[in-house]
C-alpha cells in the first residue's frame, strides 16, 4: 500500500478524474495550486519523457531549464517508481 494513499488523497484523486478536458485540467489545477507547483509538475513530466527518450541529462539541462538533481530523482522515479510514467506515456501513444 502506498505511503500517500489516504481518505483525502482519494477524494483528490476522484476529483481529478472529473476533469474532461485540457480546459477544465487548466481551470481546476490554476485553483488548486500555485503557478511555480504547476510548472515543477509539468517540468517532472517533460523530464521523465525525455529520460525516456534517452536524452542525457546535459540535454534535458538545456531543454528544460532542470536542476540535475531534478532529473536525478526523476531517472530515480522511472526505474524503482511505480511505473505510473510508464503508464501515462504508453496510453498517450495509443491515442496517436
Amino acid at each position: 500500500m502506498s505511503k500517500l494513499r489516504s481518505a483525502g488523497m482519494d477524494f483528490f484523486f476522484n476529483t481529478v478524474l472529473q476533469l474532461e478536458n485540457i480546459d477544465e485540467c487548466y481551470a481546476f489545477f490554476e485553483d488548486v495550486c500555485t503557478i511555480k507547483e504547476l510548472q515543477s509538475i509539468a517540468q517532472r513530466v517533460v523530464v521523465a519523457k525525455m529520460l525516456k527518450e534517452g536524452k542525457v541529462y546535459s540535454d534535458i539541462v538545456d531543454k528544460t531549464g532542470a536542476s540535475t538533481a531534478t532529473i536525478s530523482r526523476v531517472n530515480r522515479s522511472l526505474s524503482y517508481g511505480k511505473d505510473g510514467y510508464d503508464l501515462v506515456f504508453k496510453r498517450l501513444e495509443e491515442k496517436k
